[in-house]
């Protein structure tokens, strides 16, 4: 049985389309992402009131404004905190974070391990373009060496930061990475990623044509290879995956490494919300106390003469 609400009759894509019309630069691969999200929601069923998206600041974030849901635009590298809140107040919501590799793994980036490891029952998808859009072509946490940018005229000597071992590492329960020129299978894996009881990561290549001339959809068109389709990868080996996201950025390097998309982990244990409901039954706990039960705990918490 799913985790999450479902509705009778299948809605269309476009049912779940707000009346604003995006606003990215024209070949941008957002565009992409917000089309393969609505297509799993029409797919999953998901009723539009209890679906809830959170992002924070820059191109990606502005994607839930395109889609009819409940959405939080936050400040910049909050879209985790907030997101997890309001999957604590009420676990019944479908919550998705909608964000960019400048947002999550930079100003951001001190919120990913906590969410992680707890497990909380939330989807991330990052919209990984390796660069600064919105504020006009600085390097990201995630760019290539030697990227140029505004602040970094002669390249970026900085290495890069590998999103998908780093999720591995954090302890994230089910870790993706698929490409926006590749809809069906991008579709597919964010699907996967919202049916998962835990936290999700799904890493998307996201091409910028505006600032990043060098990792474009031509350039990842002949290289990405599907690790579990092409590679027989079972994503339920945690080892393996280590193994091959430690290979997930080799084709900044040599150019005839190719470009891992696909499941790379997955492995259902208990969430965040299954360890809270765990102790409240330990200790006989009620959702809605009363003001006898709240003294009663009071007078327990006090100090106990010697």
């Amino acid at each position: 049985m799913a985790h999450f609400q479902q509705l009778e009759v299948q809605l269309k894509p476009a049912d779940y389309r707000s009346d604003i019309e995006p606003t990215w630069c024209p070949g941008c691969g957002d565009f992409s992402v917000v089309a393969a999200c609505t297509k799993a929601f029409s797919e999953l069923k998901l009723p539009p009131e209890n679906i809830v998206q959170v992002s924070g600041i820059g191109c990606s974030s502005r994607a839930p404004l395109f889609m009819k849901s409940y959405s939080v635009h936050t400040l910049h590298g909050r879209a985790l905190p907030v997101a997890v809140g309001i999957k604590l107040a009420n676990p019944n919501l479908t919550v998705i974070v909608q964000t960019g590799d400048g947002d999550l793994f930079s100003i951001g980036s001190g919120h990913n391990p906590h969410a992680a490891r707890r497990n909380i029952d939330l989807t991330v998808i990052c919209m990984d373009n390796q660069i600064y859009g919105l504020t006009k072509n600085q390097v990201s946490p995630t760019s290539r060496e030697g990227l140029y940018g505004s602040l970094t005229p002669y390249g970026t000597i900085d290495k890069p930061l590998n999103p998908i071992a780093t999720m591995l590492a954090y302890g994230a329960t089910f870790v993706a990475q698929t490409y926006s020129g590749n809809p069906k299978h991008m579709t597919e894996v964010i699907k996967q990623a919202i049916v998962h009881r835990g936290f999700s990561f799904v890493n998307v290549l996201s091409p910028c044509p505006t600032f990043n001339r060098v990792d474009t959809f031509k350039y990842y068109k002949s290289r990405t290879k599907d690790i579990n389709k092409e590679l027989g990868h079972d994503p339920t080996d945690y080892s393996k995956a280590l193994e091959l996201a430690f290979h997930d950025l080799d084709h900044y390097y040599d150019p005839n490494a190719p470009v891992p998309i696909g499941i790379f982990f997955k492995k259902e244990t208990e969430t965040y919300h299954d360890r809270v409901n765990a102790v409240k039954a330990r200790y006989k706990a009620v959702d809605k106390p009363t003001p006898e039960l709240i003294q009663s705990f009071v007078d327990a918490c006090k100090p106990k003469a010697i």
